[in-house]
């Protein structure tokens, strides 16, 4: 079985969308993904020196890191490209898109 990671840098759109990012985020969105087959568990972490959210230029305070298992890792990634479009997997107008987002194999 492989195992991987998928790591989501984000944002909010503004500092005053950044509470109810937050509480999307940890309300709403983990627990939908983490409904996904092969997608196993999930972590956020902030950047210690973000300091005030940055609208513009590079900075993405925010990651997420979901822990992969599947036998195929583009699997789950389908599953959730799916249940995204059917509005399962919600996304919030708080979170400043495109967000970056990258699958991690794990190499053995």
């Amino acid at each position: 079985m492989a195992k991987g990671i998928l790591l989501v840098q984000s944002r909010p759109i503004s500092p005053e969308a950044e509470a109810e990012y937050n509480r999307w985020y940890d309300e709403e969105h983990i627990p939908d993904v983490l409904k996904v087959p092969g997608i196993v568990s999930a972590r956020r972490l902030r950047a210690r020196d973000a300091g005030p959210i940055r609208v513009s230029g590079e900075a993405q305070p925010y990651i997420i890191v979901y822990e992969l298992e599947a036998d195929d890792l583009n699997t789950p990634m389908d599953e959730l490209a799916k249940r995204t479009a059917e509005g399962s997997v919600t996304l919030s107008d708080t979170i400043d898109r495109p967000s970056l987002t990258t699958v991690y194999e794990l190499i053995d």
